[in-house]
């Protein structure tokens, strides 16, 4: 069971997460074309800009298990005004939050790579937790399930292949896009009663080999 240190510092790995998360969407979207959320003072690493309240009650109760997970309030994004056309442009937008976090996780194990064992382990052990917080969001955001980055990603990727079948293919899964956050939350919960995460068994093998390019173990 984790201790109050070991939560706390999971926790604060995830709320930074999320923060640099959703800046890197905003800041995306502004150099895309769209201003809405730099008007709006989402282009900030201030968590308080960003911070959900349904994302955040997930963030503590996923904390509490030792493996934080969650999501911040939603960029507002107007896709019409996106350079490269409104999939394309939002796959790109989408596409910004994971990457923030998988460059993030390179520049916490910096000092490690350079250092070596020689660096303190305390500090090791913040360092290391934090990074691989983001490398779990970054691997969670790229799951193709809405309103997950992933999904928005797969649209784009399909918008851009011209052909009559993708045409039919990116229209219907546009129309199960809405129940989207209700499958995602039935299969957290599904988890939760089972003690067996659909999503880690999913998850698992591109945390192993991001941690291993991140981190080098």
């Amino acid at each position: 069971m984790l201790d109050l240190r070991e939560f706390l510092l999971i926790l604060i790995g995830v709320v930074l997460a999320i923060d640099v998360h959703e800046c890197a969407h905003a800041w995306s979207a502004d150099k895309l074309g769209d201003p809405t959320a730099r008007f709006l003072g989402r282009v900030t690493l201030n968590p308080i800009k960003h911070l959900d309240p349904l994302g955040t009650v997930m963030i503590v109760m996923s904390s509490l298990s030792g493996f934080g997970i969650g999501w911040g309030k939603p960029t507002p994004v107007n896709p019409y005004r996106l350079k490269y056309g409104a999939r394309t442009g939002m796959a790109l937008v989408s596409l910004a939050g994971p990457l923030s976090n998988l460059l993030t996780a390179f520049i916490l194990m910096l000092p490690y790579r350079i250092l070596g064992t020689t660096i303190p382990p305390a500090l090791l052990t913040i360092l290391a937790t934090w990074a691989f917080v983001n490398v779990i969001l970054t691997v969670f955001n790229l799951i193709p399930l809405p309103p997950l980055d992933g999904f928005s990603v797969l649209m784009g990727i399909l918008s851009s292949i011209r052909s009559p079948f993708m045409r039919k293919v990116t229209q219907d899964l546009s129309q199960v896009e809405a129940y989207g956050p209700m499958v995602l939350l039935a299969v957290l919960a599904v988890g939760w009663v089972t003690g067996r995460s659909i999503l880690g068994a999913v998850m698992d093998g591109p945390i192993s080999l991001l941690w291993k390019l991140v981190a080098g173990w």
